[in-house]
């Protein structure tokens, strides 16, 4: 009787991964059918089995054992009280798709609640493609609040802060973080975070229900570089200092511990409480962020992960 039940789980798994392939990552049947090593009426029968079978609605709804396997080694191992882990295209490993649509599920689920939460917000492109997906809906109960500055040093807009798109699609109050990331002293910091406004805004981030963040790593691809809020050498001396990631421009080592001095003399962010009842959930892929994904979960800078099989598998296997 086993035998038949996991044959049937094993089936609806196949059709689930199936179902995301053709309709979340946009793959052919020819594709598909490559992907999964079936012939091509294979594949379109797995296709045509997730949707009969209701697994595949706008988001992916069925849950692949192997994701499952692996959210569950992940919070196993470094005592998370959150995982979830989506698909990973063979063809696309560092894709956002999947993470991003099975994060914005968790978050739509969160804003759904008539209980008036905070929910704070870091930046990243992992955390605007999320934002991205989620559908439009009307929630004046909730406030979400940026955790970092939403400007260059000259002023202009950073690309991938999310606090203000977020609450345009779910019509919450907002809170954005009127500051540069960087002050350009410890004594512009200290000035910036006296302002009643900045005040406030921090004390609301240290009260937040949950947290979102992203995770940069730390070398000549890093985003703090390429976004252009550090310069090579201030990277360079980062990696000097053992410097692998970074959250909300906060750069810590290999220990999760913080870098002294450097970058982080002068970042205005605010800083991340941690604590069960109030996760702080990252949502990061790619194999390149493994080093820095590992170091926050050892530094407890995060309790909370949303990833894909690629990564969680590199995680896992480090």
């Amino acid at each position: 009787m086993s035998n038949a039940g996991d044959h049937e789980t094993s089936r609806l798994d196949d059709a689930a991964r199936a179902g995301w392939l053709y309709y979340v990552a946009g793959n052919t049947q020819d594709e598909i059918a490559r992907k999964l090593g079936v012939s091509r009426q294979s594949a379109q029968r797995l296709v045509s089995l997730a949707v009969s079978e209701k697994l595949v609605k706008v988001r992916l709804d069925h849950p692949i054992a192997r994701c499952m396997e692996l959210a569950h080694g992940l919070s196993e191992k470094f005592g998370l009280v959150s995982c979830e882990v989506a698909p990973s295209d063979p063809d696309a490993p560092a894709a956002l798709t999947g993470v991003a649509q099975l994060a914005a599920g968790e978050i739509e689920r969160l804003l759904k609640s008539d209980h008036p939460k905070i929910i704070a917000l870091g930046t990243g492109r992992a955390l605007r493609a999320c934002v991205e997906q989620l559908p439009k809906m009307d929630c004046p109960q909730h406030r979400i609040v940026s955790l970092l500055g939403n400007m260059m040093s000259d002023g202009a807009a950073t690309p991938y802060n999310v606090v203000i798109r977020m609450a345009d699609r779910v019509n919450a109050r907002h809170y954005p973080m009127p500051l540069p990331v960087f002050a350009r002293s410890v004594e512009e910091k200290q000035l910036l975070q006296q302002q009643e406004a900045v005040h406030n805004i921090l004390e609301l981030a240290r009260q937040a229900d949950v947290t979102y963040v992203g995770i940069g790593n730390i070398g000549d691809n890093a985003p703090l570089l390429i976004d252009g809020f550090v310069s090579r050498e201030e990277t360079r001396a980062l990696i000097k200092a053992g410097a692998v990631g970074e959250i909300t421009s906060w750069v810590f080592d290999r220990s999760g511990k913080l870098i002294d001095g450097l970058t982080n003399d002068r970042v205005a962010s605010a800083i991340l409480h941690v604590s069960p009842s109030k996760p702080v959930i990252a949502i990061a892929v790619g194999t390149l962020k493994t080093d820095a994904i590992l170091a926050a979960m050892r530094g407890r800078l995060i309790n909370g992960l949303i990833t894909d099989e690629a990564t969680a598998e590199h995680l896992l296997n480090h």
